[in-house]
């Protein structure tokens, strides 16, 4: 069940154009924040992404202050939600006008109970680091990621974990990893083009204030034999500890456990 939806800010049944540019060409970008009790958590650091990646593809965005309504006005609307704000450059056939869209709309937040198991899949579409026009943008173009979460799971794993051809690990389909060897917690580089996780950077932040030192590093799949515990790190997630990554298998430790004990106390 959806929240009300918002459209350029005015309600809407969520009906958009057959025309729209996220329709035809997947052409525009996006953000997920997570509400509890109408509140929003991160508000600024995700406007802030979301400003970013409009800049990136140079899709004009409304005013920061009713950005930032809409979306409140819509977690005050579901309680306990998602709030997706997409953002299209609105038609895609030319010579239609259209203006850019803005749509904010909130659903219900639960991620899967529970350790989930991860599937080392090469991604070849992945920048890895490689300089492009729109890096560092959250883009909606996620069909990849989408194929390789289907093969994940058609492979009895929960989802994938992505690899660059050189067996590098990079991030999930649509979350951060991070992993703990002897105390210390290692995650892939930003410099590697994974996406700046909101999340992550609050666990990050998190492990510095519980002593924990923190590696950020460009490392291979194998480097998690070496690991005594993985997590998967978003909005959605939270922190969810990793109960296999291939036929490596883990357990949820003390870091994960008090890292998402304390993350979930940062969001209440």
């Amino acid at each position: 069940m959806m929240t009300k939806v918002l459209i350029n800010g005015s309600e809407s049944d969520g009906t958009i154009s057959v025309t729209d540019s996220s329709v035809l060409r997947g052409d525009g970008c996006f953000e997920v924040l997570k509400a509890r009790a109408g509140k929003v958590f991160a508000l600024e650091e995700h406007v802030d992404r979301l400003m970013g990646s409009a800049r990136i593809l140079e899709i004009p965005l409304p005013p920061r202050h009713e950005l930032e309504q809409w979306i409140r006005t819509v977690a005050e609307s579901g309680g306990d939600v998602a709030v997706r704000v997409v953002v299209t450059r609105g038609s895609s056939v030319p010579g239609e006008p259209g203006d850019p869209l803005t749509i904010v709309f909130g659903h219900p937040a639960n991620g899967e109970p529970g350790p989930t198991t991860l599937f080392p899949l090469p991604a070849p579409w992945h920048a890895a680091g490689q300089p492009w026009d729109l890096a560092g943008a959250k883009i909606l173009s996620y069909a990849p990621h989408m194929s390789a979460t289907r093969r994940a799971v058609a492979e009895g794993f929960g989802d994938a974990l992505l690899l660059t051809v050189d067996d590098v690990m990079l991030e999930g389909p649509t979350f951060s990893v991070a992993w703990v060897i002897a105390g210390v917690v290692e995650t892939p580089s930003l410099d590697l083009g994974i996406l700046d996780s909101i999340t992550r950077r609050v666990v990050l932040e998190i492990a510095g204030e519980l002593e924990l030192e923190v590696r950020e590093g460009e490392w291979t799949l194998d480097r998690l034999e070496l690991a005594d515990e993985v997590m998967a790190l978003s909005t959605i997630r939270d922190v969810q500890p990793v109960a296999a990554v291939g036929r490596r298998m883990f357990v949820e430790g003390p870091a994960t456990s008090n890292l998402a004990r304390q993350y979930a106390q940062r969001i209440r």
